[in-house]
């Protein structure tokens, strides 16, 4: 074989591999397991992973379990790897029950995002659009700020197995204690913030139980909410502040009625597009690599070795942001 026709055949050789591994790339087809079905937050994420796929021409779609159990998530992954997604997607309601199924998973080649569990294990990406200390300061320094740095307060969390959720008390409460010995943790925290009658009822029972109570951090969506209705029954607003990530456009009569007095939160609509577009790249065996602009994070600096990416993508929720975040579909 002469020199020519030893070009050719390697060159053509090289095109066969290639063609090859394009026609094995696998389609996207993710599947995205959240804490609860039916609330807004979760809606709000359910129409940016479909938003999402539209753009990109994948599938996506998001399961919501009917209540915020760990079993119910483990019994929706079950489902997508038999059905043989390419990826799954999970906001976890206890992580340590998680790892098995996403072991699992991940040992069928299924890549796996999470979002809301930095210490996430089995996983490809966990992605948070704010840091969990800088999330759970905001709301420490804004309440402290409402109680005018005394007082007696409660904590809620969606559940005590939610790692993010414990990771923001965590830090709120650290913040308080350092920077404002006068502000007292009334009791451990209550895991009851992802149920609006549950929040309700503690919150009734805290204000009977502490009559100095005067400040609420609900950190999960619905805790404010039940919060805000048990100071509205109680005629507190103004005297008892709750403050905490909301849905706007549920919380949005409390918010301006005084009753919740503010928040912060991130766009749920912008993390359901997050969860598309970064399970696009590794089904397509795209690196995430630093300095990369990914939509909807910004430039990033993940964290190679916890697999985090995290962006600072926190948005205010008062009485001047919440018509036009609802206004958003949130």
């Amino acid at each position: 074989m002469n020199f020519r026709k030893l070009t050719i055949t390697l060159t053509s050789l090289a095109v066969g591999i290639v063609s090859s591994a394009g026609a094995m790339a696998a389609d996207t087809e993710l599947g995205v397991v959240v804490k609860i079905g039916g609330i807004p937050w979760f809606n709000a994420m359910e129409a940016g992973i479909a938003e999402r796929a539209k753009e990109l021409g994948v599938k996506a779609f998001m399961i919501g379990p009917t209540s915020a159990d760990p079993a119910l998530q483990v019994r929706a992954i079950e489902d997508l790897i038999a059905r043989g997604v390419t990826a799954i997607g999970v906001v976890p309601n206890d992580s340590e029950a998680l790892e098995p199924v996403l072991a699992k998973a991940r040992s069928k080649g299924i890549k796996v995002i999470t979002h809301e569990s930095p210490d996430q294990k089995n996983i490809d990406w966990n992605f948070e659009l704010a840091s969990a200390k800088g999330f759970g300061e905001a709301h420490a320094k804004l309440l402290a700020e409402k109680c005018g740095g005394t007082g007696e307060y409660a904590v809620f969390v969606g559940s005590l197995t939610v790692p993010l959720h414990n990771a923001w008390a965590d830090a709120a409460i650290a913040y308080l204690e350092k920077n404002y010995p006068n502000m007292k943790l009334v009791s451990e925290r209550y895991g009851v913030a992802e149920n609006v009658d549950d929040s309700r009822k503690t919150a009734l029972d805290l204000m009977s139980a502490h009559p100095n109570l005067n400040g609420f951090l609900g950190f999960g969506s619905q805790g404010p909410i039940g919060a805000g209705r048990a100071i509205q029954e109680r005629r507190k607003a103004g005297k008892i502040h709750v403050l905490g990530p909301i849905s706007p456009g549920q919380g949005m009569r409390l918010v301006k009625a005084g009753v919740i007095s503010g928040g912060f939160m991130w766009n749920p609509k912008e993390a359901g597009r997050v969860f598309v577009t970064l399970a696009d790249m590794v089904v397509q065996g795209k690196d995430v690599i630093a300095g990369m602009d990914i939509p909807g994070l910004g430039v990033v600096n993940p964290d190679f070795k916890t697999r985090n990416i995290i962006a600072n993508q926190m948005v205010t929720i008062n009485k001047d942001t919440v018509d036009e975040l609802a206004a958003m579909g949130l």
